[in-house]
């Protein structure tokens, strides 16, 4: 019959209890209770911006306004997750020695923590690496798209005296491949590719050159998304962190850079005796953790990216099971959380 852990606490022998010291010679079981840490997962992005070496004569010789006129990288902070990764907290240190009479039947994680009691746990299976996909064999009827070539530069360019001379060369060359294209498409070309495909690879390779030479003129854009992932610590609140539209994250140093500030308000669990007349003798060595909580903000320019209240087990209290639980017959299974050091089931 299962039992919620919840509605027994009214009636069990609450009492908090201090790390523990394992004194020599003594067989005992050592656990330890959790920490928390909180991680940070920034998103940004991040536009870069070159101008082309003939911006000047854009709009005379292509009819182009849209170009970039310097330049530039610019970023933009887009939101933040926050989330919590816990450790052994080495500090708060507990055993279940061999002559305490509580059957030594816990498991305890590779880090020191204790995940249960009287309850199997089974190690990660790790899943087989699924294998990759064999790549198709090439095949003369299905060839591969050839790769696209460099922006053709005319030789007359190489000779001109002057950038506009230059421009103006190069302006000819991306007529001359608009009108190529056009030629192919109305099927003027008296050497047309004889198929689709090739026909498809031949429009592909005079499109990315005419693209290749119109960016001497119009310039570059490339926007990408960026992460950066920041750990902090409970006692970190008022931590700052400095974002500049044109670095990115940066430092304090940086006149250009915006505050982000990590404001968090955490409360200490506090734990109340529910029977005061209880003696040790009535306590197990076996102790869970009621964790305290911090509620995380991350604000920027007077904004709130993102808040959230967290459970944090340094903050929490250590208390001890009553030793009756562990004396009887049916010994009850009990399940603890290994990020909190909570009790998240109790069964029989």
């Amino acid at each position: 019959m299962k039992r919620i852990f919840l509605l027994l606490i009214g009636a069990m022998m609450i009492s908090a209890v201090s790390a523990q010291v394992l004194e020599q010679g003594e067989a005992a079981l050592i656990y330890y209770s959790p920490k928390t840490s909180f991680n940070l997962e920034f998103t940004y992005m991040v536009e870069t911006r070159e101008r082309g070496i003939y911006a000047a004569y854009a709009e005379d010789l292509l009819g182009v306004t849209d170009v970039v006129k310097e330049t530039a990288t610019h970023c933009e902070l887009k939101d933040v997750r926050i989330g919590a990764t816990s450790s052994t907290d080495y500090s708060r240190a507990h055993k279940v020695s061999a002559e305490s009479g509580i059957p030594m039947l816990l498991t305890i994680n590779d880090k020191g923590l204790l995940r249960g009691y009287n309850v199997p746990f089974e190690p990660k299976k790790q899943e087989p690496r699924k294998p990759e996909p064999k790549k198709d064999c090439p095949h003369h009827d299905h060839p591969h798209p050839a790769p696209v070539s460099a922006a053709p530069v005319p030789e007359e360019v190489m000779k001109a005296a002057n950038p506009l001379a230059q421009a103006n060369e190069v302006a000819k060359q991306i007529f001359h491949l608009r009108e190529t294209r056009m030629y192919l498409l109305n099927g003027e070309v008296e050497h047309a590719p004889a198929d689709g495909r090739s026909m498809e690879l031949v429009l592909e390779e005079l499109a990315a050159q005419e693209r290749a030479l119109t960016e001497l003129f119009v310039g570059k854009k490339h926007v990408r998304k960026e992460h950066k992932r920041v750990m902090v610590e409970p006692s970190d609140a008022g931590k700052m962190l400095f974002f500049s539209e044109e670095n990115g994250f940066t430092d304090a140093d940086n006149v250009d850079a915006d505050t982000i500030i990590v404001r968090m308000l955490c409360q200490q669990q506090i734990v109340r005796h529910a029977n005061p007349k209880a003696k040790k003798s009535e306590l197990s060595q076996i102790v869970y953790n009621i964790p305290g909580h911090c509620d995380v903000s991350v604000v920027y320019k007077g904004r709130t990216l993102a808040s959230r209240e967290l459970p944090v087990a340094q903050l929490g209290a250590d208390v001890a099971l009553p030793k009756s639980w562990f004396t009887g017959k049916e010994l009850p299974k009990i399940v603890f959380s290994e990020k909190t050091g909570n009790i998240v089931s109790v069964s029989k």
